[in-house]
């Protein structure tokens, strides 16, 4: 059975990386998710029904914030350079790129 989420043939990568791309695929589908019900709140007039949006938007962000965390924990270098960005001020750009020479 082949998915679009492999660019390679499946049965050639090990386990680990097909686990990998599922995390991945799931990060993507949760950052869709928060966009669309923010779209959606952002023209919502029945109060109700925005509040619904929003809770489950919260629900949305947690699960791309635990797929997040999976993928750091996979990749310790990454975990690295967004400890450089995330939760700083300045600028996000001149952050980013100094965090990155950390790990080359």
């Amino acid at each position: 059975m082949s998915f679009d989420q492999y660019h390679e043939p499946p049965e050639e990568l090990s386990q680990k990386v097909r686990t990998f791309a599922r995390m991945i695929l799931g990060l993507i589908e949760e950052a869709q998710a928060i966009d669309w019900y923010e779209q959606r709140m952002s023209v919502e007039k029945n109060k109700s029904a925005k509040a619904i949006m929003a809770n489950a938007q919260q629900e949305e962000f947690k699960h791309f914030g635990m797929d997040l965390e999976f993928l750091l924990r996979e990749k310790p270098e990454w975990r690295t350079i967004l400890k450089g960005i995330l939760f700083t001020t300045g600028d996000i750009v001149k952050r980013g790129e100094e965090a990155e020479k950390k790990v080359d």
